[in-house]
């Protein structure tokens, strides 16, 4: 395994903090976001930033970007936040099949959009993608030591 993409909406909020994580968790891997209707060019959303600082995370360099087939053909992996997404992924890029999967995926669960939500919604949201960043790190890592 080489990289892995995180995909949202905006590329805003969840998939940049789940690149974050994923890139602190896996230093030897690339990790990228995107997002499947991307505010291209916009930094991370400030409150994401807030939370995602609390926990040693900073996403201030991030810009957000439009996903498309050369990021997927490049990927191993992809990590999407709903189901709705992983739907609209193998829609758009049919070669993904197989690759895409929830960030949630070991206790089946979604990660909700927290944009323009109370504080309390992006703690959840980090809470949520921490939860899924963890149970894929490690199978990640024994995928690697095989």
């Amino acid at each position: 395994m080489h990289q892995i993409l995180t995909v949202c909406l905006g590329n805003i909020c969840r998939s940049p903090t789940a690149e974050a994580l994923l890139r602190r968790e896996c230093p030897n891997l690339s990790v990228i976001s995107a997002g499947l209707t991307a505010l291209v060019g916009m930094p991370a959303d400030p409150t994401s930033q807030l939370v995602a600082s609390n926990f040693g995370l900073d996403l201030s360099p991030h810009r957000a970007q439009q996903v498309n087939a050369v990021m997927c053909h490049k990927s191993d992996l992809i990590l999407v936040m709903e189901a709705f997404q992983k739907a609209e992924m193998e829609r758009l890029f049919p070669a993904v099949k197989g690759r895409v999967f929830l960030l949630g995926h070991y206790n089946q669960t979604e990660v909700v959009d927290p944009y323009r939500q109370p504080l309390a919604q992006y703690e959840a949201s980090y809470d949520a993608i921490a939860r899924g960043v963890s149970d894929w790190v490690s199978r990640i890592q024994k995928i690697q030591l095989a």
